[in-house]
């Protein structure tokens, strides 16, 4: 029996990742991958980093239909209830509905931590003591985020406002921003009241289903009718899950809900984080050589400097040589190889659009 008032942890895997591309694909997306040093999936990292706070039996992965084998056997201990196969992708703001009132249906006292599944976290002892503040604040009644404390002038985050202190910990958001311009990222930082939006978010389910019913009423008729066709057994509630799927609206939890609520908390935090966004993030969390390289072990570098070598899937095992080659993401997994300046990462959603433009499906 799930003890009341217990953690859940909401695990968002829904996303496509393409910027990972040959590794990531629409089956094999960047969340099933081992981007980070520790050599686990990245959703599997995210799981086990909470696993303190939400034992298996109080964590929700939210993913695609589609997404459902794979997602399950990256996480094979996890009871089948874990999972929630979204009929269509509708961003997050149906996606945690749903998933709170699944998590308020199992224990009415729940407090939901929401946590996207492909993140790097470097310090997870300082990620563990601003989850604690942020779960104490959502159990006192108040929807929380988290803000990292920003490093440098990054124009590919959002922003939070951050306000007034609650507590030594806890402040209160002036409001969330979208990405900035170089300069006004600049600006942002020089100032010290801002952090980056991590996406993650802390609520006891009752509230966020109370703000739902408030701000995005068509999104909370759909959750209605899901809750009372779960009444009648599973069939009915797949058939009343893909119906409201179908109706829901596309729309983000910042828009449909975290920028319209009166009150909200933030408690910012430094913990090494990274949102793990491009080839260029994982050469930078990679182990490296003394000449910068992140390479596998026998690869063959000679006169190389700061670059990134991945064998995957069909390429394992394939020794890799470079010479005189600087600042190169080298990614083979078989049956495609990506080579590009490092400093191009974002670039490579062209390589997926053109495969798209060609129908070269098995290649997505």
């Amino acid at each position: 029996m799930t003890e009341q008032g217990g953690v859940f942890a909401v695990i968002l895997a829904g996303g496509s990742g393409t910027r990972f591309w040959p590794a990531s694909r629409s089956l094999r997306p960047k969340q099933l991958l081992a981007l980070g040093p520790s050599g686990d999936s990245l959703i599997r990292e995210t799981v086990r980093r909470v696993a303190s706070l939400s034992p298996p039996d109080r964590v929700l992965i939210a993913t695609g239909k589609r997404l459902l084998q794979g997602t399950r056997e990256a996480l094979p201990e996890l009871p089948p209830s874990a999972f929630l196969g979204e009929p269509q992708a509708k961003n997050t703001a149906p996606c945690i509905g749903w998933a709170s009132a699944v998590a308020f249906r199992r224990d009415p006292e729940a407090v939901v931590m929401v946590l996207p599944s492909d993140q790097h976290i470097g310090d997870e002892a300082a990620f563990l003591a601003a989850v604690r503040h942020a779960v104490a604040s959502a159990r006192a009644g108040v929807i929380t985020t988290i803000g990292v404390k920003p490093t440098r002038a990054e124009t590919g985050y959002g922003y939070i406002e951050v306000g007034d202190a609650v507590t030594e910990a806890v402040s209160r958001v002036v409001r969330f921003v979208e990405k900035p311009d170089a300069e006004t990222a600049e600006e942002y930082v020089a100032s010290g009241r801002y952090a980056w939006n991590s996406g993650m978010f802390f609520f006891r389910a009752k509230d966020m289903l109370d703000a739902v019913r408030a701000h995005a009423p068509e999104i909370a008729k759909g959750l209605d009718d899901i809750d009372a066709a779960a009444k009648k057994g599973p069939e009915a509630e797949a058939d009343a899950t893909e119906r409201a799927f179908a109706a829901f609206p596309s729309i983000s939890i910042d828009y449909a809900v975290m920028e319209r609520a009166e009150t909200l908390h933030v408690v910012s935090a430094s913990f090494g984080w990274s949102d793990l966004g491009s080839w260029q993030s994982a050469w930078e969390l990679s182990p490296k050589d003394a000449s910068q390289n992140a390479a596998p072990e026998g690869s063959i570098l000679v006169d190389a400097r700061g670059n990134i070598v991945r064998t995957l899937a069909g390429a394992a095992g394939k020794l890799v040589a470079l010479v005189g080659v600087e600042g190169l993401a080298v990614v083979d997994t078989g049956d495609a190889l990506l080579v590009m300046p490092r400093e191009r990462s974002q670039d490579v959603r062209a390589v997926v659009d053109a495969l798209k433009a060609s129908g070269r499906e098995p290649l997505l």
